[in-house]
């Protein structure tokens, strides 16, 4: 498909930057990376990344 702006939205970090390195090596750029704490007091922490076709 290659679409031209992917947003990507993860429930763990470590499979997040996983990903992420997975698609800079496709061709894609990190513009901004969000962390959201949707779960307060307890140790869960999702991942927002969008990412762009370079």
């Amino acid at each position: 498909m290659s679409p031209r702006r992917v947003v990507y939205v993860s429930c763990n970090p470590a499979t997040a930057a996983r990903d992420a390195a997975w698609l800079e090596q496709n061709g894609y750029h990190a513009e901004k990376v969000q962390p959201v704490d949707l779960f307060p007091r307890t140790r869960h922490c999702e991942c927002v990344l969008s990412l762009s076709k370079v």
